[in-house]
């Protein structure tokens, strides 16, 4: 996910959060601290309610974390690799292959929910434990405030909603009930839909009636019905690439241009005559160095033309997404990520041997589709 950096690992899995978090974090501490704490415990310092909403706002992201790192373990020990997790203001994303069958794929999904609201279980415990034997409202309170948010995520994330969990869930289960993954995909994109859509009507019609909240409840629920519409389009393109090779979706030979160009040169000699938007660049050696998006180059100042390489505008061959020829291409698709996506360049060793972009792609689900009618 674009803005987002590493923060750490957990049992091997590197743990990333997005730039939202720390800001949502500080909101929830904030009003942890200024409305919640001084209700329940009235008569103390600021300073203790600020230290608390911040200690309630660091062990609310230790819950996303284990969240997180529920779904990441479950699958690891179902076989299915995971490559990342990334924290961020709705949630969390764990990206991990896709799994080979539906058992696999409804443990993994709600493992997420489940751990979160057993921990729900337990902190509430913990708060009533608090309270029976010792007294203390500050720590009470954020610790009944801290069961009640994870039991609220748990649920919440239960519903039958993709990109919910709760939405995996409910695919997994077609997926097992039809043996068809594609359909339950699709089955499931339009519960999403579905879903996002009274969401955003619920928390709009909350907002007008003066409930702050209900603003943010309708900005998640377009979220939803925005991502389960790109879910349901994933589904009939994963039918489309189902068997296709990376070279048979390759475009070769390849526009290649000299990393070593000024902008001033690049743009007429090489840019002028290409036929995508985006380029791959090559060393001295012919060797692949990076990609360089046109556009880019062109809201360059003509001032600064002359000054500027065009390696230093590009994105290096460290943070492109590189497949075989022999890859299965909706396999290289799953591995975009943070950082990567598209065009996909082609290695054939360790030459460029063609490149895959929007409109390759785009191209087999046109020829798809036509096929089925």
């Amino acid at each position: 996910m674009n803005g987002s950096i590493r923060i750490g690992s957990v049992r091997g899995v590197a743990l990333r959060t997005h730039w939202s978090v720390p800001l949502l974090m500080l909101l929830f501490a904030y009003g942890l601290g200024s409305r919640t704490l001084p209700a329940y415990a009235p008569g103390r310092a600021a300073v203790v309610y600020a230290v608390a909403g911040v200690v309630g706002g660091l062990l609310l992201l230790v819950s996303l974390v284990v969240h997180e790192a529920a779904h990441a373990l479950t699958a690891r020990r179902a076989g299915i690799a995971v490559r990342d997790m990334t924290l961020w203001a709705l949630g969390g994303m764990t990206r991990m292959d896709r799994p080979t069958t539906a058992r696999a794929a409804f443990v993994v999904s709600a493992s997420g929910p489940l751990a979160s609201l057993v921990l729900g279980g337990a902190v509430l415990g913990a708060a009533a434990g608090v309270q029976a034997a010792l007294g203390w409202r500050i720590p009470v309170a954020v610790l009944g405030w801290l069961g009640a948010m994870n039991v609220v995520l748990g649920v919440f994330n239960l519903l039958p909603a993709a990109p919910l969990d709760g939405g995996r869930v409910l695919q997994a289960a077609l997926w097992w009930r039809t043996g068809d993954r594609d359909r339950a995909q699709r089955a499931a994109g339009r519960s999403g839909q579905v879903v996002g859509l009274v969401l955003v009507v619920v928390g709009w019609l909350a907002f007008v009636r003066g409930v702050a909240g209900g603003l943010w409840l309708a900005v998640i629920g377009l979220f939803i019905a925005v991502t389960a519409a790109a879910e349901r389009r994933r589904a009939v393109l994963s039918a489309a690439l189902r068997g296709v090779r990376v070279a048979e979706a390759m475009t070769a030979p390849v526009v290649t241009g000299p990393d070593w160009l000024t902008v001033d040169r690049f743009l007429p000699e090489v840019a002028a005559h290409a036929g995508h938007a985006v380029l791959p660049l090559v060393d001295f050696d012919g060797r692949p160095s990076g990609v360089v998006q046109l556009r880019r180059l062109a809201t360059v100042p003509s001032g600064r033309r002359n000054a500027l390489r065009v390696r230093d505008l590009a994105t290096p061959l460290s943070r492109c997404t590189l497949a075989a020829p022999d890859e299965l291409l909706d396999g290289v698709l799953d591995r975009l990520g943070p950082g990567t996506g598209l065009p996909i360049l082609v290695m054939d060793g360790g030459r460029l041997g063609g490149i895959i972009t929007a409109h390759d792609i785009g191209r087999l689900a046109q020829q798809h589709t036509m096929a089925e009618r």
